[in-house]
């Protein structure tokens, strides 16, 4: 049963009971990543999440780790591209202790200039780490080249020097603008009594306070047509290829994921079935969904032998034309229905899977879609939702591409994939959104 309210400081609540469980996940979500960055401190929204587990006026960084590890429970955060979320899952009979840390580490953390210099070090080495694994320096290098000098272009850790030049001051002045009681939410799922709850957000987040109803505004971002490279000394050719997808919200987004499910996600795909079983041109590839504010992407990955990049985009790019030639047949239809409910389903299982769920839909869209409401609307994808998602994404073909590798001559392999994307009318994305 969900339950959704506001308190009168303006921070959104929403709660998913489940009886028979007796667990809770507990997250706050606040609408801020690395798209709310300006360039001159890129890399901060990460470098904070960090911050605030590095000691309270109450609690040093070992006791808010001991303080739920103690009783069992997980603690954790993460940033994306338009969000950042802490969370912590324990025993129903911890929430008292679980509402106490999260908003003990979000409203009374220090920022010790000392432990802000020691941290540095660390995101410093999660930077050399990421640099060191040929997937996540390509998602850097294709989001550079999808969305260019634009803020969802940005690497979500940041730069080296970028990160060296983050001061007190400016964590401070971003916190106060950005972690805002109207831009957040508290999500709750699991065991739970709602007289007990309300009364504990109340006690703990009640007295968050801000100095204005600060909401994120984007300018409607515009997708690039480009490709990037970046040279590694390693054995294989990582490609990421960029299509136009949908952004968050749209509501054919339903049938986008059923085609994706068909064209390149899982092993029965059509990709993985014809570049890799049929033709043995690589180990790994998959296509998946990046929906934004405004914006979204189709992309592909492919992780293979680089003397067989041209071979495979060759045959990637034929079954881009096909596909959106072709479309899909009823029975096709009506099968990957029924795959991506189960696939739905099978990912709220957990209390945690529901909590992010539930935190996101309601931070971005102010609402909350019931499992049954997601159902009918994938039994309700018809074909003209199929052909207008075949027109919007797949016809257009490949409009950005990124390579990292060695040895490899890139611009043959633009000439392959990029070959219609000149044609590519971006015009469509201009203008401005305010969400």
């Amino acid at each position: 049963m969900y339950n959704t309210y506001t308190l009168k400081n303006g921070l959104r609540i929403v709660t998913e009971k489940i009886e028979h469980l007796n667990s809770i996940s507990v997250g706050v979500m606040v609408q801020n990543g690395s798209r709310n960055e300006s360039p001159e401190v890129n890399g901060i929204s990460h470098f904070i999440e960090h911050m605030f587990f590095k000691g309270t006026d109450k609690r040093t960084s070992k006791e808010i780790m001991e303080d739920i590890e103690n009783v069992g429970g997980q603690i954790n955060a993460f940033t994306s591209k338009e969000a950042t979320c802490y969370y912590i899952k324990a025993l129903d009979t911890h929430l008292d202790l679980t509402l106490d840390v999260l908003s003990d580490i979000l409203l009374n953390a220090k920022f010790d200039p000392e432990e802000i210099d020691k941290e540095k070090g660390v995101v410093i080495e999660e930077i050399n780490m990421s640099e060191d694994s040929p997937e996540d320096v390509l998602d850097d290098v294709h989001s550079k080249a999808c969305f260019g000098n634009e803020s969802l272009g940005y690497p979500i850790l940041g730069t080296i020097p970028l990160v060296k030049s983050f001061t007190r001051e400016k964590i401070l002045n971003f916190i106060s603008e950005k972690y805002t009681p109207y831009n957040s939410v508290i999500s709750v799922c699991g065991k739970f009594n709602d007289k007990e709850l309300d009364e504990l957000i109340n006690k703990y987040f009640g007295e968050w306070k801000s100095k204005g109803e600060y909401t994120p505004e984007y300018d409607k971002t515009i997708i690039q047509v480009d490709s990037a490279y970046a040279k590694k000394e390693i054995e294989q050719l990582h490609i990421s290829l960029g299509l136009e997808g949908l952004p968050y919200g749209d509501e054919n987004n339903y049938a986008l994921v059923l085609l994706n499910n068909i064209f390149g996600s899982g092993a029965s795909s059509i990709l993985f079935q014809k570049v890799r079983e049929e033709l043995g041109l690589c180990y790994s590839i998959t296509s998946y969904l990046q929906p934004f504010q405004g914006v979204g992407t189709l992309n592909i990955y492919a992780g293979l032998n680089r003397n067989y990049g041209e071979k495979a985009l060759e045959v990637i790019e034929k079954e881009i034309t096909l596909f959106s030639k072709n479309g899909i047949t009823d029975k096709q239809l009506e099968i990957n229905k029924e795959k991506i409910k189960a696939n739905y389903i099978l990912g709220l299982e957990s209390t945690s899977s529901r909590m992010f769920s539930n935190a996101k839909t309601f931070l971005f869209r102010n609402k909350i879609k019931t499992q049954e409401e997601v159902i009918k609307k994938i039994d309700n994808i018809r074909k003209d939702n199929i052909q207008y998602v075949l027109e919007r994404c797949f016809k257009k073909g490949v409009i950005n591409a990124a390579y990292v590798g060695q040895d490899v001559e890139y611009s043959k392999l633009d000439s392959i994939i990029l070959k219609s994307a000149k044609a590519y009318d971006n015009s469509n994305h201009n203008g401005k959104i305010n969400l």
